[in-house]
Order: structure tokens, then C-alpha cells, then sequence
């Protein structure tokens, strides 16, 4: 069972307190706040310095445990897993941010868009390259028919290296005659 245990404090105007307590009193949890450079948080076994609450120079509070040894501020830890901004959140090579029309925000002008067979009513392929050149791909559609109706869509999408698969979804299509009835998705 834990402990709730109150430090015993020494109070002063000289040192930033309201009162003057010559001799040490308990800390009053409603009104006494510690003065320290950082506090290191134990479990009911570990005598270490693993989990770590600090602040820098520039008055940012910082955190750290064995999971994650570099220091995140409080800033990158409200942004997102890992200081997910507003703007490293625009280019994130997930599907989400491509499904339907491909690289928008965030991704630099001049992504090319690739439809194959060319000039076939009904593409197998539609690949967005992150330039003309077809180098780096970004995002993949692989189209699977039957007749005039697709049966399989495949979404891929690529590490920033074109050629690395972050991800599939895969939708399996059930149609009656012309029109989808349901699809089932998988996704890898």
C-alpha cells in the first residue's frame, strides 16, 4: 500500500516564501509548492533515475523514461506522439491522407499521377510519383475487374524511400449486377 508522506519545509520571504517558519513544519499541500530542479518518479522497487521530470534553461518542462530516453517537452508531448506538429502531420505517409485524390498539403508541388493501362476504361493501376520522373512512388491503387464493376481495390502506400510499403488496405467488393452491395476491408 502507498504512503502519502508531506516534506518538511523551511519558510522564508528571503527564499520566495509568504511566511517565516523558523523551525520545520510539514508542507500545507493546498498551498506550499516544492522548489526543485527535477524529480526523479520511482516504483515500489527501483532506487534509479529512469523516469525523469525536469525543465531546461528556457523554462520548458521536460520528460523522459526508459522507453523514451531523450527528453520531450511538454510542447512536443500536447503535439502528438513523438512532437507531432501541425505541419509534420500534413506530410504523414499514412492512407487516410490519400485516399481518394492522392498528395495534397504538405507535400511539395509536382506529384505526378500515373494511370495504366493508359487510355483502358478500366485502370489497373493508378500510382502518384512524387515528381515525373516515377523515381520515389507515394501511393499505389491496384484495381482488380470483373466486367464493368471492380471486385478489389488495393491501396498502397510508400516510405519516403518509394519503394518501402508503410501500409495496405485491401477492399474486397460485392456487387449486384452494376452496383456495390458491400465490401469488406482489410488492412496490413
Amino acid at each position: 500500500m502507498a504512503d502519502r508522506v508531506k516534506p518538511l519545509k523551511f519558510e522564508s520571504p528571503d527564499s520566495g516564501g509568504t511566511e517565516l517558519d523558523e523551525f520545520q513544519t510539514s508542507l500545507d499541500p493546498s498551498e506550499d509548492h516544492l522548489d526543485a530542479r527535477g524529480v526523479f518518479i520511482q516504483n515500489d522497487t527501483s532506487d534509479d533515475e529512469a523516469v525523469h521530470v525536469t525543465r531546461d534553461a528556457g523554462g520548458n518542462m521536460q520528460f523522459k523514461d526508459a522507453q523514451n530516453t531523450t527528453y520531450k517537452t511538454l510542447t512536443e508531448l500536447l503535439a502528438g506522439s513523438g512532437g507531432l506538429t501541425e505541419s509534420a502531420h500534413r506530410t504523414l505517409r499514412q492512407l487516410i491522407h490519400f485516399i481518394d485524390d492522392g498528395p495534397a498539403e504538405g507535400f511539395v508541388s509536382g506529384a505526378y499521377r500515373e494511370v495504366l493501362p493508359a487510355g483502358d476504361p478500366f485502370p489497373t493501376s493508378i500510382i502518384w510519383y512524387e515528381d515525373g520522373t516515377k523515381a520515389k512512388k507515394i501511393v499505389e491503387l491496384a484495381l482488380t475487374w470483373s466486367g464493368p464493376v471492380t471486385t478489389q481495390e488495393v491501396w498502397r502506400v510508400y516510405d519516403t524511400d518509394g519503394s518501402t510499403v508503410l501500409a495496405t488496405v485491401t477492399d474486397t467488393i460485392t456487387n449486384s449486377g452494376i452496383f456495390e452491395t458491400s465490401r469488406t476491408r482489410a488492412i496490413a
